[in-house]
């Protein structure tokens, strides 16, 4: 038997007090991928609320320019969920077997204001009145395969012309998007309405029609993981969810249906700007956070019609493995589909 001395036993009740100051149920560390755009809310209105608290998550935030470095970033394990746009990126990850859509969040709706379609001055001044009248004309987008370019071959699928005849001008970032609109170097583009509004207030932009006239409940945003977590931790995404549900119930009540007291309202909003335009003043924000709202579905439901319509349209185009299937992409166990 060893001998016990002071400095062993010392030791021994350190380690031994430690032990017992441990909590009996430590919270699990998770990394949530995020945009500074007000349709990422619910998360941020979750953590601080403390519905992750509830489901003993301790959540860190991951802030991303683009969809695609998000889903590079759940594909590789640096970050557990994320929720944007579907990207070809995502698409690529998701034949390969690495990430999954577990559920869905913006929609565009037929109650709520959704994103308009915007032409520059000049443009309407030379007959662009109207989406009809985009045929041959330029339309400005972020990148190849992005949400931007699926809204301009809508347009023009529905409108009856060719895909080739409205003119996709990749500018990689969207204020150079909204420069090239205002000084007329592209005819035309689609935006969510806060940042539509603003440009319509001045004199350069004109608004001729809106994507929900195009695409039929579009399931603008959606909700994924990596497939190693739909595999072997199902129980930890079925709490991020029933966390995140919390948070699109409060997000859609404060700042769509406004059935929440304008009291409440101010105190989500004053959450939401540590992360959406927190360069600025709380007084110049909360408008354009108020403004920037879409609904997102109640517990995070999904639009299985939207979602597939645009794998096919990747596909027609090019810019999604012909191998990647629904089955690949999709995992329908965790949340209400339609």
């Amino acid at each position: 038997m060893p001998k016990i001395t002071r400095r062993l036993f010392g030791a021994l009740a350190l380690s031994t007090a430690a032990a017992f100051a441990l909590p009996a149920n430590a919270a699990d560390k998770i990394n949530v991928g995020i945009l500074s755009l007000t349709s990422h809310s619910p998360s941020i209105i979750a953590e601080a609320k403390g519905y992750f608290d509830e489901q003993e998550l301790d959540v860190e935030f991951v802030s991303f320019q683009a969809a695609q470095p998000m889903a590079v970033a759940i594909a590789s394990g640096d970050v557990d969920f994320g929720m944007t746009a579907i990207s070809g990126g995502l698409l690529s990850l998701a034949d390969k077997g690495v990430v999954k859509i577990i559920g869905g969040a913006l929609q565009e709706t037929p109650d709520v204001e959704g994103q308009k379609i915007l032409a520059s001055k000049a443009a309407h001044d030379d007959g662009v009145k109207t989406p009809a009248d985009l045929k041959g004309r330029s339309f400005g987008i972020t990148t190849t395969g992005s949400s931007f370019h699926y809204m301009a071959h809508k347009i023009a699928d529905k409108e009856g012309f060719d895909r080739s005849e409205i003119k996709v001008k990749p500018l990689q970032k969207v204020p150079a998007v909204i420069a090239s609109l205002k000084s007329g170097q592209i005819d035309a583009w689609s935006i969510v309405p806060n940042i539509a509004g603003a440009l319509t207030r001045g004199p350069e932009v004109v608004e001729i029609g809106k994507v929900s006239d195009y695409i039929d409940n579009y399931q603008v945003t959606t909700v994924f993981t990596s497939t190693s977590n739909v595999e072997e931790k199902p129980e930890l995404v079925k709490r991020f969810l029933a966390a995140l549900s919390k948070g699109i119930a409060d997000y859609n009540a404060a700042l769509v249906d406004k059935s929440m007291s304008e009291e409440e309202t101010a105190e989500i909003v004053k959450a939401i700007h540590q992360y959406v335009y927190s360069d600025q003043p709380i007084e110049k924000a909360d408008p354009r956070i108020r403004a920037g709202a879409m609904r997102i579905n109640e517990g995070a439901a999904l639009s299985m019609a939207s979602v597939e319509d645009q794998l096919e349209w990747f596909k027609s185009e090019g810019l999604a493995p012909e191998g990647v299937t629904m089955e690949k992409l999709v995992d329908t166990s965790f949340v209400e589909t339609r």
